[in-house]
C-alpha cells in the first residue's frame, strides 16, 4: 500500500484523482455508517475515526479534503487524506516539542552569556544536550504510537476505499 509508506512522517499523507463529482463524493462519505467508525463532515472536509468501544490512546483518525480540479476541463475531483492521532493528543504532543525546543534556545542564550562572560557554562550544555536526547525520545514515541496504531490506520484506509467503490 504506497500510500502508508511514508517512513517519516508522523502524520501520513495521501492524495487520489477521482473521476465522480465532489458533491457525490461528501453524500457518499455523509450516508455510509458502518461500524466501528464515526463519520463527521465539515464544509468539504470529513473525519473519519473510530467509535469509544474501539478507540485506544494510540487509535488514529484520518482527515479527508476533497475538492474540485482548477482546470475547468476536467471533471471530476481530488481527495487529499491525512492520517492523525486525535487532534487533543496531536497538539499536547506539539506542545511537548515546543517546550523542549523553547527550553534549548533558552539554554543556548544562557550558555552563550556565560562563554561571553568568562563564565563555566558546562552545566548549560550538558542541558542542552539532554533537551536533544529528549527531542529523540518525544520522536520515537510519535513512531511507537503510528506503529500500534498501524492496523488502525489500514482499517480506516480500507474503510474509505469501500466507500468510493475502489
Amino acid at each position: 500500500m504506497k500510500a502508508l509508506s511514508n517512513e517519516i512522517a508522523l502524520r501520513p499523507r495521501f492524495q487520489l484523482e477521482l473521476a465522480t463529482t465532489k458533491e457525490t463524493l461528501l453524500s457518499a462519505f455523509e450516508s455510509s455508517e458502518k461500524e466501528p467508525f464515526l463519520v463527521k463532515r465539515s464544509d468539504d472536509h470529513i473525519f473519519i475515526k473510530f467509535n469509544d468501544e474501539n478507540t485506544s490512546f494510540w487509535s488514529p483518525q484520518l482527515q479527508l479534503e476533497i475538492v474540485e480540479p482548477d482546470d475547468s476541463d476536467t471533471s471530476g475531483s481530488m481527495l487529499y487524506g491525512v492520517f492523525g492521532p486525535n487532534p487533543t493528543l496531536w497538539t499536547f504532543f506539539m506542545f511537548l516539542h515546543f517546550g523542549v525546543a523553547t527550553i534549548f534556545v533558552i539554554l543556548g542564550i544562557w550558555a552563550y552569556s556565560s562563554a561571553s562572560l568568562d563564565r563555566p557554562y558546562g552545566l548549560q550544555l550538558g542541558l542542552m544536550s539532554f533537551m536533544v536526547m529528549l527531542w529523540f525520545v518525544l520522536y520515537a514515541f510519535g513512531r511507537a504510537g503510528r506503529h500500534k496504531g498501524k492496523p488502525q490506520m489500514q482499517e480506516l484506509y480500507r474503510f474509505m476505499r469501500e466507500v468510493l467503490g475502489r
